[in-house]
């Protein structure tokens, strides 16, 4: 869910989004002030957290080769074990190995449902089309590889986001990157620097959460919910063309956003483990109907996809340019390694912490394996004019690739013309579940840095909605850009500190293996989701 591969899988620091902004009066002045003091931090931030390497003639950020060489150590480090446990991840999220009495708030499902509305969004439409108009078919293999290492990588810090969670008097759980940072490092070193290390990184991974869920996870997606429904009913002469349209959705969509997330982790499992399906059913069915019309042309488009990884004439040329674009795509949906997900997965019921990283690393299989590459197969099937000629223009001209909304958009309109209205349903649903998420993660965020007293939890709340009303009409790209490069600056601290975590995560995976081996837990042959 990178907030910039709404333009493109490898847009540049500083690249603009297509934001819905009411342009006049205290909102436009609001806006200049804050762009023309907050833009030259925006700049320098993301210049260091985007700035390039050259491998093989063709540039990418530097910190996409930090969140791949994690999850390849990750996968090497545990043996393959997305491969290995993957029936073991399908049996825990089934409930099949948990019992519903044990500590925490809610189930292994639900809590996989939280993770996957926080990173299932529009860089499953949006960024997938830049990513195979960019790097050509190719891309979606390499794509899909890299998405199938990150499994690797969600193993790991959901398994740490359980271990360390702390659970409070009245039931409910706070976890993620600030509790396994700070008190996981300080208990595997045991001395100053190790006490010291940890709570650096844990208050700088919490800053980083905070500032994305309010700005990132928040005002993007209410602006862009809104930008879609705007163009979708006419533009500036339709019924949301009018002053003061785009504030009074967003007000409607805070007080929506408010009732869930004062509701508590119980209250959004409740929501997203009903809105993580229904989106992903209906973004899946229309993608199996553009495929199942196309039957025929599904072999050659497979085809397209292999032999484009390693010979595809994509960015630059070859192999390299359709592995660099594919491998960013997956890194910038499934946040893998950022810290995030933890968070949503810490409040599982459970006492074993494997079991969430067992079923936490289905996340990106979800997201990126299968909904990032049926955009893909999608596109590459139906072959939408504006692709053809977009991968020529952008690798034989150097034009910029065309929006990628409107590529997915189109490869659909080839089958079903009336499809902009079902994208944009996707695109609410999208929205809503990736503000409810980004909201509680914001939350324990804002609890550890402050406090999480009822009085300082109202504050935050109040603030979270006020924000995603005020991000209908605000663009804010200088602050939305500056929420990208923090976003993926945790990723920086956090897989330093599941580096120096690992042993941690090896023994408890081989306790909990041990116990279904001794028959201390046993599998149950009947169970509900």
């Amino acid at each position: 869910m990178y907030l910039h591969s709404t333009a493109g899988a490898a847009d540049p620091p500083g690249s603009t989004h297509t934001l819905a902004a009411d342009g006049g009066g205290i909102f436009a002045g609001v806006e200049s002030w804050i762009a023309d003091n907050f833009t030259p931090i925006a700049d320098g931030l993301s210049n260091f957290v985007f700035a390039e390497v050259t491998l093989g003639g063709v540039t990418f950020p530097w910190i996409v080769s930090w969140l791949i060489l994690g999850a390849i150590v990750f996968t090497i480090y545990f043996g393959f074990i997305q491969v290995r446990k993957f029936k073991l991840a399908t049996d825990l999220v089934r409930g099949k190995f948990t019992d519903k009495n044990e500590p925490g708030e809610i189930n292994h499902f639900q809590a996989l449902a939280s993770a996957l509305s926080g990173t299932v969004g529009l860089g499953n439409i949006a960024g997938v089309g830049a990513a195979v108009t960019i790097g050509g078919a190719g891309a979606t293999f390499w794509m899909i590889c890299a998405g199938l290492l990150a499994m690797a990588s969600k193993f790991v810090e959901c398994t740490l986001g359980v271990k360390y969670r702390e659970e409070h008097e009245d039931g409910t759980v706070s976890g993620g990157p600030m509790y396994y940072l700070s008190k996981g490092i300080a208990d595997r070193f045991r001395n100053g620097f190790g006490v010291g290390l940890g709570k650096v990184l844990a208050v700088l991974t919490a800053i980083g959460i905070l500032f994305f869920g309010i700005i990132g996870g928040n005002m993007f997606q209410s602006n862009q919910a809104f930008a879609q429904i705007r163009d979708v009913t006419g533009g500036d002469d339709g019924i949301f063309g009018s002053d003061g349209s785009a504030l009074i959705f967003g007000i409607i969509l805070a007080i929506v956003i408010g009732i869930v997330i004062i509701g508590g982790i119980k209250s959004i499992a409740n929501v997203t483990s009903r809105l993580v399906p229904t989106m992903g059913v209906l973004y899946i069915v229309a993608c199996l109907v553009v495929i199942l019309v196309n039957f025929t042309a599904v072999p050659a488009a497979v085809g397209e996809i292999i032999s484009g990884a390693f010979t595809g004439e994509g960015v630059a040329g070859g192999m390299i340019g359709a592995l660099i674009v594919g491998i960013q795509r997956s890194a910038f949906s499934n946040e893998a390694g950022l810290g995030s997900a933890p968070i949503a997965h810490s409040a599982v019921k459970t006492k074993n912490p494997a079991t969430e990283g067992f079923v936490a690393l289905l996340e990106p299989f979800i997201d990126t394996v299968i909904v990032c590459t049926m955009t893909a197969l999608t596109i590459v099937i139906a072959k939408p004019a504006i692709w053809t000629q977009g991968f020529a223009d952008v690798n034989q001209n150097g034009a910029d690739a065309p929006d990628g909304v409107t590529v997915t958009s189109n490869a659909f309109a080839t089958v079903m013309p009336w499809f902009p209205y079902v994208l944009t349903v996707a695109v609410v649903l999208f929205a809503i579940s990736t503000l409810i998420t980004w909201g509680y993660y914001g939350e324990k965020a804002w609890g550890y840095l402050f406090g999480r007293n009822t009085v300082s939890i109202r504050i935050y709340q109040v603030l979270f909605c006020v924000m995603s009303a005020a991000g209908a009409v605000l663009t804010l790209q200088s602050v939305i850009d500056f929420a990208d490069a923090v976003l993926f600056l945790l990723a920086l601290f956090n897989i330093t500190g599941l580096y120096l975590l690992l042993p941690v995560v090896k023994k408890e995976v081989k306790d909990f293996l041990g116990k279904i081996d001794s028959g201390e837990i046993q599998k149950k042959e009947k169970t509900k989701v």
